[in-house]
């Protein structure tokens, strides 16, 4: 019995020897991972919105990344972060000579992502994050081509380096 409970125990000390802990840096890395878009429809079945969900995969090496609601609405917590939140969204619009201009749009001016670690605890950490935006249809909007610019920043302050998205057509004005 007794060399039965020593060999569980050295195998067992020899599994969790063979998990490798990432090691990921303090500044959040952040990589491009797709592009969706959904209509949202009236009662009459008319567009009214055009949902825009980028896609991005991140790593942390102490997973600081987030903020709680409550800490959104606390000013000393928020000044720090300047005029973005932790993460940006940088809409780029594809003019009709071709040229795209880029612009943070009012309502994308200050974005914040949820606590992604809610133990607290720190350490590495991966995951996908899906950032939100929206586009109106109205009476003389067309399709216009947008892409767009993310990066993101810890509760350290540490900024990604910035992705770009591939183009969609969303409503705008000429």
């Amino acid at each position: 019995m007794q060399l039965k409970v020593s060999l569980f125990i050295i195998l067992a000390a020899g599994a969790f020897s063979c998990v490798d802990i990432p090691d990921f840096s303090d500044t959040p890395k952040i990589y491009y991972n797709g592009i969706d878009q959904e209509p949202e429809f009236d009662s009459d079945g008319k567009k009214v919105r055009e949902n825009v969900i980028i896609t991005i995969d991140f790593e942390d090496g102490d997973g600081d990344l987030g903020v709680s609601a409550d800490e959104r609405s606390d000013s000393s917590f928020v000044r720090p972060y300047g005029n973005w939140g932790n993460y940006e969204l940088v809409t780029a619009r594809k003019g009709a000579d071709g040229k795209w201009t880029e612009s943070i749009l009012a309502e994308d001016q200050y974005k914040w992502m949820p606590i992604l670690k809610p133990d607290g605890k720190p350490g590495p950490i991966r995951g996908k994050i899906d950032l939100n935006t929206s586009f109106l249809y109205g009476n003389s909007t067309v399709p216009v081509y947008v892409r767009f610019k993310v990066r993101i920043r810890d509760r350290a302050l540490h900024v990604s380096d910035q992705i770009q998205t591939d183009s969609i057509q969303v409503p705008g004005y000429r």
